[in-house]
């Protein structure tokens, strides 16, 4: 600080740094509209809500003390984007918003809970610790195990995951199957790594029947699920031990939960079990190619959150596209296509 700046030029950085220190407070007030079912409610009734018939409707104490903060929660709500609000304290649902209604099959809200379980929001409240010691991740230094051991320990915890996993993957196939269906043109056989219950194979077996879907996860994760068709079959196994052969593999959101060391593991496994790019061979990559820090949009911020976590929670990274190239390249392929179609994330194809 020094007198070369102004009183205004002070004042808006304080409040910026208010901001930061304040940032926690917006996702909570998002979990507790979830709790309190605003969104389904709104969602329900469907048109504009006054504000009194909203909290008629909501799981309130009968306090009057209690409801008359819930108008101080819908101007939160209302500055953070969540909601519109119309004259006379009338509410609906912004596009955002529509991503908490239980019934919205894209909905994230099991993301809420998994960012706000307990046992994450120690492991962050660790990360300057983490910093100083010699545990490999900041969740390790909260808890003694990693996240994945925990996640196998405690199974509400690896469920919540696991509906992440598989609400990610409805807007993933949504945008591949409408958008990038050329991507499959050609293929008779592809292994989904990972693919957990299968949300995208699935769509890919069912809208190209020539082709051969295999969905590869860890047996406990696969070991109850059936095909409901003749191309797809779910297989329990180990990645980082064997790939089942195929023209191409896709990779959905697997590549930032591993260290580059680990991220080679999976690479060269793919090499070995794909054919050459002549023959058809190719890898499908979705992930995010991390954009410029400076660049102020909502995608670039989602991204940077993401790559806190995830460092917070496997000691992993998203990665910028001269970092994915470093791995292609080290790992033996030849070349890769990075398209940004799917938002924050994008497609990339890679060739032996």
């Amino acid at each position: 600080m020094s007198m070369s700046e102004s009183a205004s030029e002070l004042l808006q950085a304080q409040a910026q740094i208010w901001n930061h220190i304040f940032s926690f407070i917006s996702s909570s007030a998002l979990r507790c509209a979830v709790q309190l079912d605003i969104p389904d409610v709104l969602y329900k009734h469907g048109k504009p809500m006054h504000l009194s018939d909203l909290s008629a409707e909501l799981s309130l104490v009968v306090d009057p003390s209690k409801i008359s903060f819930l108008p101080k929660l819908m101007r939160f709500l209302v500055h953070s984007g969540l909601l519109n609000q119309h004259d006379d304290d009338y509410y609906s649902l912004t596009l955002a918003s529509r991503f908490l209604v239980k019934n919205e099959p894209l909905n994230v809200r099991s993301l809420v809970l998994l960012t706000h379980d307990p046992s994450v929001q120690n492991a962050l409240l660790e990360l300057g610790n983490w910093y100083k010691n010699d545990l490999s991740t900041a969740f390790h230094t909260a808890h003694g195990k990693s996240f994945w051991d925990y996640s196998v320990e405690e199974p509400k915890l690896g469920d919540i995951f696991n509906d992440v996993m598989a609400s990610e993957s409805r807007l993933i196939v949504n945008v591949l199957i409408t958008e990038c269906q050329h991507v499959f043109e050609g293929l008779t056989s592809l292994v989904d790594v990972g693919g957990g219950t299968g949300t995208v194979a699935t769509a890919i077996a069912k809208d190209f029947p020539g082709i051969k879907c295999t969905v590869l996860d860890l047996p406990h994760v696969v070991e109850n699920l059936k095909s409901n068709t003749g191309n797809l079959e779910f297989v329990g196994g180990d990645m980082f031990e064997n790939i089942p052969t195929a023209n191409a593999i896709l990779l959905k959101l697997i590549m930032h939960d591993w260290n580059d060391e680990d991220c080679m593991k999976i690479l060269k496994k793919c090499k070995e079990s794909i054919p050459s790019r002549d023959k058809g061979g190719k890898l499908i990559i979705i992930d995010v190619v991390l954009e410029d820090p400076k660049h102020n949009t909502d995608y670039v911020k989602a991204q940077h959150n993401i790559d806190l976590m995830m460092m917070v929670l496997s000691a992993s990274k998203e990665r910028t596209k001269k970092e994915w190239e470093k791995l292609f390249n080290e790992a033996g392929f030849n070349e890769c296509k990075i398209t940004s179609i799917l938002g924050l994330k994008s497609l990339i194809e890679v060739y032996p």
